[in-house]
């Protein structure tokens, strides 16, 4: 009985202690940790757009510099952050490589086209007789053997090379485009299109200032109202091109070496997505497949306008 009393008093005055010490190890460690925290507070760059869109767990967003075009020196008036299933993918080569070899050949129609021998002019007897004369048969001059004769198996255009990729490796193919870009330090996001002048050499001394490349590539988020300083400086230059984000993808980012982005218009599309919940949201569906209205050449061959 003694022993049990013992053992329930100790284990009264055990945590009792424990709380004790607790207290006093709680209080002393953010009496040290104050002046870490003071000596480790600067400045930091506002942060003028947030990703819309929740990002996973182990995942970050991806924090980019906003750039102003009102002048030389304001390089860098904040941060913006982009998501990274976007922004920070695997950088797939080989998706790179089918999605411009589909933007490049979906459209693409051959006229070629050569005649066959029923299709040449003349030919229409037999040269000499079947037997007696010595030489081989023939039975017109207008044979593919004969020079001047018809093609045997030459193109016979219209010819289209219509393919269609799966939505999400177009999808795919723009997210790793993007994130080349940005990690080469090829794409700039700007807090907006607005120029102080619409003089073109205005527009070219800011890109040679701040290097930028000799071409460049201004995707703007509006179709309509574009500032009107920046179409007519766009409009006389010829290594400056400016469209909207509907019309963003790969063969248009080959064109210009330093992609410059609204801040309304991170988000960039293939065919349809425009927006980064949009891009999400393509790549996580299953592929539709191809759409029976597309259009079909004479021959049954589908084509595009």
């Amino acid at each position: 009985m003694l022993q049990l009393v013992r053992a329930g008093v100790r284990a009264w005055l055990r945590p009792t202690g424990c709380r004790g010490l607790n207290a006093l190890t709680e209080e002393a460690v953010p009496q040290a940790a104050k002046p870490e925290s003071v000596a480790s507070a600067g400045p930091q760059a506002p942060v003028l757009r947030r990703c819309e869109l929740p990002v996973p767990a182990p995942r970050r967003p991806v924090q980019a510099w906003v750039e102003s075009l009102r002048g030389y020196e304001q390089e860098r008036v904040g941060l913006a952050e982009l998501h990274p299933e976007v922004f920070s993918t695997a950088p797939r080569l080989d998706i790179l490589h089918q999605v411009a070899t589909w933007q490049k050949n979906f459209k693409r129609i051959s006229y070629a086209k050569t005649k066959t021998r029923a299709e040449v002019r003349g030919g229409g007897r037999k040269p000499w007789p079947q037997k007696g004369s010595g030489r081989s048969r023939h039975g017109s001059i207008r044979s593919p053997i004969w020079r001047g004769g018809g093609i045997a198996h030459g193109p016979r255009g219209p010819t289209s090379y219509y393919y269609m990729l799966p939505m999400k490796v177009r999808v795919q193919g723009l997210k790793v485009a993007l994130t080349v870009k940005l990690a080469q330090d090829d794409l700039h996001i700007v807090d907006s299109l607005e120029l102080p002048t619409s003089d073109p050499q205005y527009l070219t001394e800011l890109a040679r200032y701040r290097r930028w490349g000799d071409s460049v590539l201004l995707v703007d988020l509006a179709h309509d109202d574009m500032p009107q300083n920046i179409v007519a400086a766009a409009s006389g230059l010829k290594t400056f091109n400016l469209i909207p984000a509907v019309a963003l993808s790969l063969p248009k980012q080959s064109i210009g070496k330093m992609p410059s982005l609204k801040k309304g218009s991170v988000q960039a599309r293939v065919s349809v997505p425009h927006t980064e919940p949009e891009c999400i949201q393509h790549a996580q569906t299953p592929d539709p497949g191809p759409d029976p209205a597309d259009r079909r050449l004479p021959g049954g061959e589908a084509a595009l306008a």
